[in-house]
């Protein structure tokens, strides 16, 4: 294999490729970086078995081949680079010769015989979407993901295609956030599945403000074709809870809030919070919000915001992260705080498209 190709658009590359190898991996060539030269281009694959990531650049190919290198090492090579044509030579051992300027590299790598077939999925459920919108929306509900491996099935987003209207649902079961947008797709392709976390942090480092991306979906697989870039990830099996049952149907008070006057309320308040105590309580008063916390051995902290409340006194304790979590990816200038009383569960809207619903906590 011999090729020529543009410093900068390989650096760009392997940039894209290089996040999802693990040099913990049992496996080898999974720390390495799949290059397949032909036909005027150059492909760069990586995996970890679960998602996959691939892209490709320009190239002059001499003689077409391919191998696996080091991800890792050979992306440091390449970013120290000058900004000159890079010449990649592969050997029958499968080492890289790498010239550029007068700059020179030898780098051992691995039979691309070894490197496991990344699956590239064709269906008839295909989506279309500006990649603004998504990135906007799963940035929405990113933050509720759960951590928690004992349900997997909450480890990831989950994704509704229904009534030509997109739905992303994520939560781990002390609160949910959701966003809507309608959008146009084949009537009959009703979809849902859930996108583990990982390829949700991947696609989420690639999508831009402007272009469009390209969801297909296959079996238990789904791909992101965004420009270039194709991320490939397996779907998580198992069926998401019906997240609609714990969307309260009605509520007693709806309190409009300023959303940056809440938050950097919460979050000054929050200072004398620690992790054996780690609530604040919202008191809910005429015409205003006191928000406080009391931490044995630390101290306590209050803060007032006025708000239009004419209701009964309630006092009402959250987990002042999740209550942050949202007012910091939104962008609305207002939010609502709709309540039942001090058990129920609370939901913060902002508009027709964004809706959170946060479990408040016993007060000690």
């Amino acid at each position: 294999m011999k090729l020529t190709a543009n410093r900068d658009a390989l650096l760009e590359a392997l940039t894209q490729v290089q996040s999802v190898v693990s040099t913990k991996s049992t496996i080898p060539v999974l720390a390495n970086v799949l290059l397949r030269a032909d036909e005027g281009k150059l492909r760069l694959i990586t995996t970890d078995l679960e998602v996959s990531v691939r892209t490709e650049v320009p190239a002059e190919v001499v003689t077409p081949g391919e191998t696996t290198l080091p991800a890792k090492r050979f992306f440091s090579v390449i970013r120290e680079l000058p900004p000159h044509a890079v010449e990649i030579e592969i050997d029958e051992k499968n080492t890289a010769s790498i010239r550029c300027g007068t700059a020179f590299f030898k780098i051992m790598g691995l039979s691309s015989e070894d490197f496991p077939d990344v699956p590239e999925p064709e269906s008839e459920n295909v989506f279309t979407l500006d990649q603004g919108t998504l990135k906007h929306m799963l940035k929405c509900v990113q933050y509720a993901t759960s951590v928690d491996e004992t349900r997997y099935v909450l480890n990831g987003i989950y994704f509704s295609f229904q009534e030509q209207k997109l739905s992303v649902v994520a939560t781990d079961g002390r609160r949910l956030a959701l966003c809507e947008r309608e959008i146009e797709f084949p009537a009959g392709q009703e979809l849902d599945f859930v996108v583990p976390s990982k390829t949700i942090n991947e696609l989420l480092r690639n999508l831009d403000s402007e272009g469009q991306v390209v969801i297909t979906a296959a079996g238990n697989q789904i791909v992101f074709d965004v420009a270039e870039l194709h991320i490939t990830s397996k779907l998580i099996d198992g069926t998401f809870p019906n997240y609609r049952q714990v969307i309260p149907a009605a509520c007693e008070e709806r309190i409009a809030f300023e959303r940056e006057s809440l938050l950097t309320a919460v979050r000054r308040v929050a200072l004398v919070t620690n992790e054996q105590s780690n609530s604040i309580k919202l008191s809910f008063q005429e015409n205003k919000v006191e928000i406080i916390s009391s931490t044995p051995d630390v101290g306590e902290a209050r803060e007032e915001v006025p708000v239009k409340y004419s209701g009964k006194v309630m006092n009402i304790a959250y987990n002042p992260e999740f209550l942050m979590a949202p007012l910091r990816i939104l962008h609305t200038d207002e939010v609502y705080l709709e309540l039942i009383d001090e058990l129920s569960p609370g939901v913060m809207k902002s508009g027709s498209e964004f809706l959170y619903v946060i479990m408040p906590m016993r007060m000690q």
